[in-house]
């Protein structure tokens, strides 16, 4: 069905060269937020459209009409400043316009690089992933009861929201989980976009809630078609006698691990203002805000 999409989202993908916009110029129809911290955090950030270079200099993205980009510094105002989370390190966010990153309808992607190398897809045919996933809520399964165990709360993985895809002639691997926290009253969307590079993966992790699945699922062709890498970093561009060949395979990508996924406790429950309900925010792992909250 992605496929299909795409036609229609290339054609509607039009941008020109970079342009930063102001709040008033984003979102001309708003009429602002009664809290004065929140619009003057809002009134400080640049809402880019156009062609941005992300940094490092792998990727770039070309932000159409219907989208805004923040860079990393504006992106952490938002996760930190405004919606309580420790800052972190990453390549900035994707927010769909009209709506403001504090508004109830939006939802962010949060891009990261990982620079693991080369990553084969020569097997990506051969993926059982309902097999993957019987491995995933096992793993999943045992880590929630050490975490319960050590008195902290559990996850437990539902299933995929929607199955994983790979898109052969784009180098694009994208799926959703569904998870619950032990916290939580309502399941948590998860999904995840990973474009293969020549040197690594550019990963876009959707921050939603489960209602908003099909706003996503519809999203996903315009922010794969508004990724592309650098001059040398295509995947095209690998050569076999001087790069680096990952140990990641495409299942690997999918099945890190649901809770320490970065290596610490990297599925951390984050009470986002702007929702009022528990969300996952995946990429952001932050043991001490667990210890924190473990020790309430």
């Amino acid at each position: 069905m992605l496929r299909l999409m795409f036609a229609a989202s290339l054609a509607a993908l039009v941008t020109t060269s970079l342009s930063a916009m102001s709040f008033a110029e984003m979102f001309p129809a708003h009429p602002g937020y009664d809290d004065v911290r929140t619009q003057e955090i809002l009134e400080s950030i640049e809402y880019q459209q156009g062609e941005v270079v992300l940094p490092g200099g792998q990727a770039k993205l070309e932000v159409p009409t219907g989208y805004y980009y923040l860079g990393p510094a504006d992106a952490n105002r938002i996760l930190s400043d405004l919606w309580g989370n420790p800052p972190s390190d990453q390549l900035g966010m994707i927010f769909p316009a009209p709506h403001t990153p504090m508004d109830w309808a939006a939802w962010g992607a949060m891009l990261n690089w990982d620079p693991i190398g080369y990553v084969s897809d020569r097997n990506a045919g051969r993926i059982d992933f309902d097999d993957l996933l019987e491995d995933m809520q096992g793993d999943t399964a045992i880590e929630s009861e050490e975490r319960r165990a050590a008195g902290y709360g559990g996850l437990e993985l539902v299933g995929w929201a929607a199955a994983p895809e790979y898109d052969a002639d784009r180098q694009a691997l994208y799926w959703a989980e569904e998870l619950h926290f032990d916290e939580a009253d309502a399941n948590t969307l998860n999904y995840r976009l990973r474009r293969l590079g020549r040197n690594g993966v550019l990963q876009a992790n959707f921050i939603a809630t489960m209602d908003q699945l099909d706003q996503v699922s519809q999203a996903l062709p315009d922010l794969i078609a508004m990724q592309s890498f650098t001059e040398g970093n295509r995947y095209a561009d690998f050569d076999a006698s001087t790069d680096t060949v990952s140990e990641m395979g495409l299942a690997g990508l999918v099945a890190g691990k649901i809770i320490r996924r970065t290596g610490v406790v990297n599925a951390a429950i984050l009470m986002l203002q702007k929702f009022w309900i528990v969300l996952l925010l995946p990429i952001l792992g932050i043991w001490q805000f667990w210890r924190t909250r473990g020790s309430d």
